[in-house]
């Protein structure tokens, strides 16, 4: 849509505000709002704001920073405030200068983006959005189960299942097409699905699916968590990406005379991020409780190595072939910068194709009852077991220093370095109760 298109919609719709949306490091969403007639202006001219203000963004002396909007990102809120309806743009971040900010989170999975363009391939994601849902009291989470279901359960007349459903009619309304809603395997968990889509695209969809569930879950009464494991005992939540690559309309992942259908630009690409497994962690999974989601027992993905339909592995192929033939990769989990995530994922992958590397057999076999002496013997090394090891990976990877750039690679390391610090000197409960009479 041009801006023209825009202004005739929000004419029709009386809509008041636009919400100027973006992403800081953490992959937290933030908006500055607008009247709506002051869109044109800014859809030429940009929205400065103080960058200094910003996690992860510029220095007080470089503040004045730039919000130039995606017009083609432009969609109504389906709920108003007091009866004012707003629409939301997602807007990319320029520097006084003019040249887009390389800080900014959208633009390094562009970039890489761009790559695959050039290499001859349109990349395609589509990730599973895991989350619990929580009571409140006094407008603050309770940390309780909502109910006891499990995987695929119905509760009738569950405040839950009310909320999957406001959450699929509201994501319609955005442009956004829910493939499936269900509950997931521990108690309060629940899974959203949305159409594939090119990969930026699917990045921008997935912030639009947090913000949308987080605020249905709200209007009901209850909290929406994207944390990985807030819960002893019982599985966390992933975000399994769905990662395929076209050349115009032909999935460059099938080839019809492989015996598994499975093409040599597959193998690579899973070679790749087999290569870079380890390194790219602390992208996929960048906080300590990530990793009290990566252990056995929990359907968790801890061993590197692929597999052809089984779960126990780091990368699955999913049985679907033609243009439906694609990857799983199961590490990822929803605290991500999914911006950056994507961006490391699909580098890892094209890195696999440019340098024509070959993947290990694949693993068929129930890889979490497989001895140890068994994984050594088919090389199979496991993912980061903290948030520590896993940034000192990142740090000695050139790759994730080349998709992060310069800016964020070094505000992030300088963060989650803080974060590790601050939870390595941090007393907890357990500790007291089996410490404390020593």
């Amino acid at each position: 849509m041009n801006i023209d298109e825009i202004k005739e919609i929000m004419d029709r719709e009386n809509v008041q505000f636009v919400r100027l949306q973006f992403t800081d490091i953490n992959g937290t969403v933030k908006n500055v709002e607008i009247p709506s007639a002051e869109l044109p202006e800014v859809s030429k001219n940009g929205m400065m704001f103080d960058g200094s203000s910003i996690e992860g963004f510029v220095r007080i002396e470089e503040s004045d920073m730039y919000l130039v909007p995606d017009l083609s990102t432009f969609a109504i809120l389906p709920w108003t405030s007091d009866g004012v309806k707003s629409a939301r743009v997602i807007c990319d971040v320029y520097t006084p200068d003019g040249k887009q900010f390389e800080g900014d989170p959208r633009y390094r999975l562009k970039l890489v983006a761009e790559k695959a363009s050039k290499m001859g391939f349109r990349a395609f994601a589509g990730p599973e959005m895991e989350f619990f849902m929580m009571p409140m009291k006094d407008g603050k989470p309770v940390f309780e189960y909502l109910d006891a279901g499990s995987y695929f359960d119905q509760l009738p007349l569950s405040v839950a299942e009310r909320v999957r459903r406001d959450v699929a009619v509201a994501l319609f309304q955005m442009g956004i097409n829910i493939e499936a809603a269900h509950h997931e395997v521990a108690p309060s968990q629940h899974e959203i699905d949305f159409r594939y889509d090119e990969i930026v695209k699917t990045a921008d969809n997935a912030q639009t699916v947090k913000l949308v569930i987080k605020t249905m879950a709200i209007f009901h009464g209850l909290y929406a968590t994207f944390m990985p494991k807030p819960f002893l005992g019982v599985n966390g939540s992933g975000m399994h990406t769905h990662l395929s690559l076209f050349r115009g309309d032909r999935n460059a992942f099938y080839d019809p005379d492989d015996p598994d259908g499975l093409s040599d630009i597959l193998k690579k690409f899973v070679a790749g991020l087999l290569k870079h497994a380890r390194e790219i962690t602390v992208i996929t999974n960048p906080t300590v409780n990530s990793y009290k989601r990566l252990v056995p027992g929990y359907e968790a993905p801890v061993n590197v190595a692929w597999s052809l339909g089984n779960r126990s592995a780091l990368i699955r192929v999913p049985k679907s072939r033609g243009k439906g033939t694609r990857i799983e990769y199961r590490a990822p989990d929803p605290s991500t910068n999914i911006y950056l995530a994507f961006a490391i994922m699909l580098a890892a992958g094209l890195d696999g194709i440019e340098n024509g590397l070959t993947p290990p057999p694949p693993i068929d076999k129930n890889i979490y009852k497989m001895s140890r002496s068994d994984r050594e013997k088919h090389g199979i090394v496991s993912l980061p077991s903290s948030l520590d090891e896993a940034l000192q990976e990142a740090k000695r990877s050139k790759l994730v220093k080349e998709v992060l750039g310069d800016h964020i690679f070094e505000k992030f390391v300088e963060s989650k370095e803080a974060e590790w610090k601050e939870y390595s000197t941090f007393v907890s409960e357990w500790e007291r109760d089996r410490y404390f009479w020593v």
